[in-house]
């Protein structure tokens, strides 16, 4: 007789916790939603970098390239590499789709770490990168699930769905909830190794402010930018299953 009201107060505690908040935010109030102010300025910034970059990079190209064309075209080289080998010879439409991913979340990790965001006054909270807040990896995560049904059922029709009682109906809950760990997975171990990142840096800097928290800065550059490369590279092996069907 006591389970339901159990049931009840359990999911209202779940209810509870989830409105908890680590550290201050700053709002910004547009009608009758709160959206996340710093997420959106320094997604800003992030945003002008690229753009800026690739304004540059198109603007004047030359025919025996400076180093700066040489870097852009080196880049590019990469990314269509990477979406080639794993997406397969269709990769082409989804060369813009990963780079995309990949370089906004390259330069939001990096811009935590190089980028004075604490010089600029909030009147809640402090600026940081954009990857260091779960809204911004699971918003990442989000796009990539649609981009690889959308790839799938593109290539196969009403057929993509075959794929879950493959090779066996029984599995049909696995492979379903297959699809719901994807974005998990890419969303919190984005987030997770960003937030790690800064908050040993910043711990470091507390208690040793001169010379040992920078060989560790270095390291999270390196780290910021495997992050990155990992988050293209499962988004294009998940395009690449969907177009194939193969696990």
């Amino acid at each position: 007789m006591n389970v339901l009201p159990c049931s009840i107060n359990t999911l209202k505690g779940f209810y509870d916790i989830s409105g908890v908040e680590v550290g201050q935010h700053f709002y910004w109030q547009i009608g009758s939603f709160q959206v996340h102010a710093q997420v959106l300025i320094t997604s800003w910034v992030v945003i002008a970098i690229l753009l800026g970059s690739a304004a540059v990079a198109v603007r004047n190209p030359q025919t025996i390239p400076p180093d700066s064309q040489n870097f852009f075209e080196y880049v590019l080289e990469f990314i269509r590499d990477l979406s080639k080998t794993q997406i397969g010879e269709e990769y082409g439409p989804w060369v813009p789709f990963i780079g995309t991913m990949f370089l906004f979340i390259f330069v939001s990790n990096w811009s935590g770490a190089l980028l004075p965001w604490k010089i600029i006054q909030l009147p809640h909270g402090e600026l940081a990168a954009p990857t260091n807040d779960i809204n911004t990896t699971v918003a990442l995560a989000l796009l990539t699930s649609v981009a690889y049904f959308y790839a799938g059922l593109t290539k196969k029709g009403l057929g993509y769905f075959g794929k879950y009682i493959q090779p066996t109906p029984i599995l049909l809950p696995i492979n379903i909830l297959e699809d719901f760990t994807k974005p998990l997975s890419l969303s919190f171990r984005l987030f997770g190794n960003i937030l790690a990142d800064e908050l040993v840096v910043v711990v470091l800097v507390s208690l040793v402010p001169s010379v040992v928290p920078i060989p560790v800065m270095f390291l999270g550059l390196f780290t910021s930018g495997i992050q990155a490369l990992i988050f293209a590279t499962l988004a294009a092996a998940y395009i690449g299953e969907s177009m194939e069907g193969h696990h």
